[in-house]
């Protein structure tokens, strides 16, 4: 017993310094240097600390926001995804113990007379037995210990899976939520310019009565009058099927949502925190990408387990009263206890060729992981360059629409007052007016929209 003990401990320390114990560590070649090139930004990476609520903080917006999360049917989904995975790692955290089985006998025997229809020989023979039996694998070797780990790698797995899920449901509710803001803007631009026209056409009525313009003039304003009242149907139309889709992507029937105005989003007060990767560790493709390299790293593991020998234990005993011969004896309890010790000689190559495709699954699950760290860092640059280049636009645009205002203004009076400008002055100033002020409301929701962008870059938020 001594030397079996001796070998067994002398097999697990040899075995651990093959690394058939050894936990997953992260590969120290995976290069993150220099993964968000030149538009990285302290500030913008503090967007992935914050949670949701910090970033939406419109009342109404969290409102659906948390229907959304509740509703959702793929969210829902994961989250049943995620209790089979835990399902799966108790049973594997359940492998460690012995198996027990119970399986309880009994008969009834005797010589029967056909004639007196009974029983000869005085009586029947009543024997029982209640076996219990037990059977236990020694994770000499690590390959329950591989198994496990397997198992918490896949829970890690469907918990990233729901992460994402989560930070896409989110992203895209405030996607269509400040649409609607952006289309409701529209409008707002275009019923003033629809007032401006009609008021336009009328002044032109009267310059052509009073013989100061005439009826190319009038039909040109009644045309460009037209165009608006067209556009205006067309944005709420816009604003139907917007509703209709955010209602079913929170779980609704199509109905009207409350919102506030495209001004009232505020960027969220960023901080300097972290360092690329482990900002880069909390989007969960990223996550499920290096969750794909440890569950091949405990895959390799157990196919290089294979190699050596399985030690299994096995016991049972039983209460009986029939013991040989003995079948009156009032009971008595039977026990053995086996141990047997399986060695693969020759598998036929089997074994071998497994072990060099868990090593070749390895190598591309770390190549797999390695390019999901430069994708992120590409999304994430071309985030912040959006937020940026949209920003430093809407300085110029908000400038343009004050300047296109005033000369709105002054050909308008102009026009009224003296001969000096023509309709075409006034139509081409109000029309120029009109496009600058649905860009200016675009770039607000192009701003808004590489907000969420980043926020959707860097992981989703902290929750």
């Amino acid at each position: 017993m001594k030397h079996i003990s001796f070998i067994v401990f002398s097999s697990l320390i040899l075995l651990s310094s093959c690394g058939l114990y050894k936990n997953y560590e992260r590969p120290e070649d995976i290069k993150v240097d220099g993964i968000y090139g030149r538009a990285l930004s302290g500030d913008s990476l503090g967007l992935g600390d914050l949670s949701w609520r910090e970033v939406f903080t419109d009342p109404l917006l969290q409102g659906i926001i948390e229907r959304g999360l509740a509703q959702n049917s793929n969210i829902r989904q994961a989250d049943l995804r995620i209790q089979e995975t835990q399902n799966n790692l108790k049973a594997a955290k359940l492998a460690f113990l012995p198996m027990l089985t119970f399986n309880p006998q009994g008969s009834v025997s005797g010589m029967w007379d056909p004639k007196d229809r009974g029983v000869l020989g005085g009586g029947s023979i009543k024997t029982y037995s209640l076996p219990l039996s037990a059977q236990w694998q020694i994770d000499c070797f690590g390959q329950l210990r591989n198994a496990k780990k397997g198992s918490e790698v896949a829970v890690e797995n469907m918990q990233s899976v729901r992460q994402a899920v989560q930070t896409a449901v989110i992203a895209n509710i405030a996607t269509l939520y400040y649409t609607l803001c952006m289309l409701d803007e529209q409008i707002r631009i275009t019923e003033q310019t629809k007032a401006n026209w009609e008021k336009n056409l009328e002044v032109t009525k009267l310059l052509m009565e009073a013989g100061q313009s005439n009826k190319a003039a009038v039909a040109s304003t009644e045309a460009n009058y037209w165009s608006v009242c067209a556009s205006i149907i067309e944005l709420k139309d816009q604003i139907t099927k917007t509703e209709n889709t955010l209602a079913n992507l929170i779980g609704e029937v199509p109905h009207t949502f409350e919102r506030n105005t495209l001004a009232s989003f505020q960027k969220p007060s960023l901080c300097v925190t972290g360092v690329p990767i482990s900002i880069l560790s909390r989007r969960p493709d990223v996550r499920q990408a290096e969750l794909a390299l440890a569950s091949a790293f405990y895959g390799k593991n157990q196919a290089k387990a294979s190699f050596f020998p399985a030690l299994n234990i096995s016991a049972s005993g039983q209460y009986t009263n029939s013991l040989g011969n003995m079948v009156l004896n009032p009971g008595g309890i039977i026990a053995s206890l086996v141990g047997s010790l399986a060695q693969p000689i020759f598998a036929q190559g089997k074994l071998r060729a497994a072990y060099k495709n868990a090593k070749a699954e390895m190598e591309i699950a770390q190549i797999g992981f390695q390019q999901s760290v430069l994708d992120a860092g590409y999304e994430v640059a071309s985030s912040m360059a959006r937020v940026k280049v949209f920003s430093a636009e809407q300085e110029y645009i908000d400038k343009q629409v004050v300047s296109l205002t005033e000369a709105v203004e002054a050909t308008q009076d102009l026009m009224t007052h003296s001969n000096q400008v023509n309709y075409l002055n006034v139509l081409t100033a109000q029309s120029g007016l009109l496009g600058a002020q649905i860009s200016q409301a675009t770039n607000q929701f192009n701003i808004i929209s590489g907000v969420i962008a980043l926020y959707q870059a860097l992981g989703g938020g902290t929750k």
